[in-house]
């Protein structure tokens, strides 16, 4: 089994506040969930801040290809938004034989 985590940090377009922000970050998340219906996808970072966010996904699978190949695509799909910069990427897999 392996579990694979990818950490976005993005830096939002023109949002004034914590609002306006919910306004671009809960329907970039809604879409990661909808196209990649088994992921898990929550906002983990940057919260009181109005012009950056930190997204966290991950995917449980059977091989660490699967995962490579899922958050690949939930990077890039995210990368492609033209309201949002992506500031940056993070990998990580984790395998059952892992102490």
């Amino acid at each position: 089994m392996y579990v694979g985590a990818l950490t976005l940090d993005i830096l939002l377009g023109d949002v004034r506040s914590l609002k306006q922000k919910r306004s671009v970050v809960r329907p970039l998340i809604a879409e990661l969930q909808r196209r990649f219906p088994g992921v898990a996808v929550a906002e983990t970072g940057h919260l009181d801040l109005h012009r950056r966010a930190e997204i966290g996904v991950a995917v449980v699978s059977g091989s660490a290809a699967n995962c490579d190949e899922v958050l690949d695509a939930c990077e890039r799909m995210v990368a492609y938004h033209p309201e949002i910069e992506l500031l940056s990427a993070r990998q990580r897999l984790f395998n059952d034989h892992e102490e």
